[in-house]
C-alpha cells in the first residue's frame, strides 16, 4: 500500500497514543496519520492545536482516491495520493482547524514489532526447562 512509506503514518496506534505523540511534540498544526479504530480500512488524520487534537477521517474510495471528512461545508476534494492530500492541508483555510505544519514521524517500532536475531529458537532449544508433549 502507498501510504505505508509516509514518516508520519502510524499504522494502527490508539487514539489515546495519538495524543501523546502530538502532545509531546506541543506545537499547532503537529499532524499524524493512523489507522481508525472504528471503521476499518479508513484512517485518521490528526492534527493538534491549543492542546488539542482534532481528528479527520480520511476514505478511501472505490477508485483508489483518498477524501477527507472535513467541516459540514467544505467541498469534498479527492486527491490521488495521501501526499497530495497533505500538500493541499498546509495551505491555510482549507476547513481543518489549522493548517498542518509538521509530520510527527514514527518510530520503526510503533508500526512494525522488532523480532531480535538474539532470541532462541524454542523448537531447537534443549532444555530441561521444555517437555515434549506430542509423542515422536
Amino acid at each position: 500500500m502507498e501510504h505505508m512509506d509516509l514518516l508520519f503514518y502510524h499504522g494502527p496506534i490508539t487514539r489515546e497514543r495519538c495524543e501523546e505523540l502530538l502532545g509531546a511534540k506541543g506545537k499547532d498544526g503537529s499532524f499524524l496519520i493512523r489507522d481508525s479504530e472504528t471503521i476499518h480500512g479508513a484512517m485518521c488524520l490528526c492534527v493538534y492545536k491549543k492542546k488539542v487534537v482534532y481528528t479527520y477521517r480520511i476514505l478511501q474510495t472505490h477508485t483508489g482516491y483518498y477524501t477527507l471528512q472535513a467541516s459540514s461545508g467544505v467541498k469534498e476534494m479527492f486527491f490521488r495520493t495521501l501526499d497530495e492530500l497533505i500538500h493541499h492541508y498546509k495551505k491555510r483555510n482549507q476547513g481543518l482547524a489549522t493548517r498542518l505544519r509538521s509530520g510527527v514521524k514514527r518510530k520503526q517500532t510503533d508500526v512494525e514489532s522488532v523480532v531480535s536475531d538474539e532470541e532462541p529458537d524454542y523448537e531447537n532449544v534443549e532444555s530441561s526447562d521444555y517437555v515434549d508433549v506430542l509423542p515422536d
